[in-house]
């Protein structure tokens, strides 16, 4: 197996440049019409066929209808990616230089451009500024939520993914941006200076009775301090409870979940994990900071991976009820491998189990109250599973 991975290695980098450069003469064309076999010898079982690839690229030349579109460079990356995909494992992945790039600037949670959310209407190709982030560049030059984007600088929005509208956006710090709006009929030239800033990963505030509300809408490198901000606030305002809100958390960074998770949780094992070789490795929390106030979780079916051993860890601790639904169900750990060339492997390196012991893979976390969230037609800002949650802190709070 070992020797088969280091001459696929090879043909990889060796036989993929070829892919495009063969041209088909009349004997390739009468063996792709034949009923004989086109490869010759014997039939390796699970073996990395340089010449069969080769073929493939023969094949692409001779009869593909598009293949003079083709670039020689996304048939390799598309081989790449393939490979890994061909593990069928729905959390690992190959990425591009610039998907890891688009990838790393996700986690890290921070970028330069204006900070604002753009959403885009499917049917009228529309793009509206469905966010303006606090202290942005964005609300700095009086860009407001509800205002629809139809320009940005000499781009004209068409039917482009939204994508390319976020890339004419985005640039180098302390550049100009102009952005061309609609507002109540009225069109609005709006310049923002861009400069380096910070996804709004949590919000919170002070709900009635004392009651804090902390929304964490993933775990990425900015997201602890936020939290952490958002804590000190409400503490400075008597928080007597507090409900955290993870639902369609879609997880994140481990290292940050678990700094957050010291913020409230006993002394004890916060997670462990076990790779392939039977290694473990156990988190640790001193207990110092450890959260005895009334506690409720919110969780849906979209919480997952790091927001799953946030729940977790509170339920098997006992220190707060988990309202809400069953979680997604990830129990596993990836990691993210450089490569030379700027692209990178994310690949599944370990589970986790919660404090308990448990590994919740494919199962979830089921919450201590089940309750299904119920949209409110007359009134859309109602949330129920919310009001669940508060009444659960606010009886805890003895009111």
């Amino acid at each position: 197996m070992k020797e088969e991975r280091k001459f696929l290695k090879g043909a990889l980098c060796g036989a993929l440049a070829m892919l495009c450069i063969l041209a088909a003469g009349s004997e390739v064309k009468k063996l792709l019409f034949s009923s004989q076999p086109l490869l010759s010898g014997k039939k390796t079982e699970n073996t990395f066929s340089e010449e069969k690839l080769e073929l493939l690229g023969e094949i692409i030349d001779a009869y593909y209808l598009r293949g003079e579109e083709l670039q020689e460079e996304d048939l390799a990356e598309g081989a790449y990616a393939g490979y890994i995909k061909a593990l069928g494992d729905p959390y690992s992945a190959y990425y591009t230089e610039e998907e890891t790039q688009k990838m790393m600037e996700q986690v890290s949670g921070e970028y330069c451009g204006v900070g604002a959310l753009l959403s885009k209407d499917l049917e009228s190709n529309a793009v509206t500024i469905a966010g303006v982030f606090r202290g942005s560049p964005a609300e700095e030059a009086g860009l407001q939520e509800g205002d629809i984007l139809y320009q940005v600088d000499d781009h004209v929005i068409g039917e482009e993914d939204l994508s390319q509208v976020v890339t004419w956006i985005k640039g180098e710090e302390n550049t100009e941006v102009t952005l061309y709006v609609v507002r109540d009929s009225e069109k609005l030239e709006l310049t923002a200076v861009r400069r380096i800033v910070e996804s709004e990963t949590v919000e919170y505030e002070m709900k009635e009775g004392k009651a804090g509300y902390i929304q964490v809408k993933e775990f990425d490198s900015v997201t602890y301090e936020q939290f952490r901000e958002a804590w000190e606030d409400l503490e400075g305002q008597n928080m007597q409870g507090l409900i955290i809100d993870l639902r369609s958390n879609p997880g994140g960074n481990l290292d940050i979940v678990l700094e957050m998770l010291r913020m409230i949780l006993p002394k004890g094992t916060i997670v462990s994990t076990e790779d392939k070789s039977g290694e473990k490795e156990e988190y640790f929390c001193d207990g110092k900071q450890e959260f005895t106030r009334p506690l409720a979780v919110l969780v849906n079916g979209y919480s997952a991976s790091a927001s799953e051993i946030f729940a977790g860890a509170v339920q098997d601790y006992g220190i707060g009820t988990i309202v809400g639904t069953n979680t997604y169900g990830k129990g596993v750990v990836q990691r993210i491998l450089n490569l030379k060339d700027g692209s990178s492997v994310k690949i599944t390196i370990s589970e986790y189990f919660l404090p308990s012991g448990r590994n919740i893979d494919k199962k979830g976390i089921a919450p201590d109250i089940e309750i299904d969230y119920e949209e409110n037609e007359e009134n859309p800002d109602a949330d129920n599973q919310l009001e669940k949650a508060l009444e659960i802190v606010r009886e805890g709070i003895g009111q």
